[in-house]
């Protein structure tokens, strides 16, 4: 009976921690809020350029999906997570990297000032250890933060999907990233 007693007090003590991931020593909660909404861990993958690690990126949605199909016909919020890992990663890379992406992904979007906006919202390197955030509201309004600090908003239905096809579209950044946002780890 001491042993039933000890192991579900254990349980019930540790029962917590048991709500998240750590990967790579970064804490993946299983739920997060996003504009109000309660999101789940839909999937995480690495980024990796040549033999660097670059950052571990997650994607929160309402409910699990494994396509890209399913994710963008979800109505509400998701968010994507970049947890950086390299020691450094110049504004530039990153930006030259998200061009890149809606270039291959989203070519309709080029040149739209929405687009300029948002390549301009990050404005400083991100270190190991940064988080940064990007925010796809139901309404379409894109939010961006960097280590829990807003760093703007934009108002596009266009861009979020675009966005979310940088990750997920038939040329995503790295396709095991992707992979493991749709849930295959």
């Amino acid at each position: 009976m001491r042993l039933f007693l000890w192991v579900v007090g254990f349980l019930l003590l540790t029962s917590g921690s048991l709500s998240a991931k750590t990967v790579y020593d970064i804490n993946l909660p299983d739920t997060v809020t996003v504009s109000g909404e309660n999101l789940q861990l839909n999937g995480y993958g690495l980024r990796k350029k040549f033999f660097f690690k670059i950052y571990l990126g997650s994607l929160y949605t309402q409910e699990k999906a494994t396509t890209t199909e399913q994710v963008l016909a979800m109505p509400g919020a998701k968010l994507i997570r970049m947890n950086f890992i390299h020691k450094k990663v110049e504004r530039e890379k990153i930006t030259q990297a998200f061009a890149e992406g809606f270039a291959k992904n989203s070519p309709q979007i080029i040149g739209n000032p929405e687009l300029q906006q948002f390549l301009s919202l990050f404005n400083a390197d991100f270190l190991a250890g940064d988080q940064v955030d990007i925010e796809l509201a139901a309404d379409g309004t894109v939010s961006a933060s960097q280590n829990s600090e807003p760093l703007g908003k934009i108002p596009s239905t266009h861009l979020t999907k675009a966005i979310l096809l940088i990750y997920l579209g038939n040329s995503p950044a790295d396709t095991t990233l992707k992979k493991g946002m749709l849930g295959g780890n």
